[in-house]
């Protein structure tokens, strides 16, 4: 019989890689992290569908309302410009939690953070945290996606209520872990 057929040493050969490598598929540290991390990818891109809403909008908003420069009217009205920017401002704070959701730490599985928690549990604790956060941007997805300009600015209040809150939930996330 060859070697290539004997289960027990060459498992034992692939686990060694394997912890080589710094991994294990069966730790539940493991599972965890990769959760965290697909849980915050779809945030992210939930926060990415709604500041594309939002730019589509402020774009269209523009077309729509800003009338080409004429002898009689040069520049366009002053309350339509200010409008068209707050919208480009709302699509850069949603473009900029994304950003920030992204990039979010999840705990070192260093031996001197070992020393002061408990991993997996540090791993659930953000799980749960990082489910409120992609609660939050499908809500705030489904209040801009598909919506026009006045739309938008209409429910601008609610709007700048749920950057707040998702900014206030990725403030805790971060002391969390400090």
């Amino acid at each position: 019989m060859s070697r290539f057929y004997e289960v027990g040493p060459l498992a034992k050969v692939g686990i060694n890689l394997f912890y080589g490598y710094g991994y294990n598929f069966y730790r539940q540290e493991n599972q965890l992290r990769a959760d965290d991390q697909r849980v915050r990818q779809m945030a992210s891109s939930l926060l990415a569908r709604a500041r594309a809403a939002v730019d589509e909008a402020e774009a269209r908003y523009r077309r729509e309302n800003i009338q080409p420069p004429s002898r009689a009217n040069p520049f366009p009205d002053s309350g339509i410009v200010a409008n068209a920017q707050a919208l480009e401002r709302l699509g850069r704070e949603v473009g900029a939690l994304e950003g920030q959701i992204r990039h979010q730490p999840v705990p070192e599985n260093d031996r001197m953070t070992q020393r002061y928690r408990l991993e997996a549990a540090t791993l659930a604790a953000l799980a749960e945290k990082d489910a409120v956060l992609v609660g939050q941007a499908d809500l705030l997805r489904s209040i801009v996606e598909g919506a026009a300009g006045n739309a938008i600015l209409a429910n601008r209040r609610e709007i700048e209520d749920g950057i707040a809150a998702i900014t206030a939930t990725l403030r805790d996330r971060q002391s969390f872990l400090s």
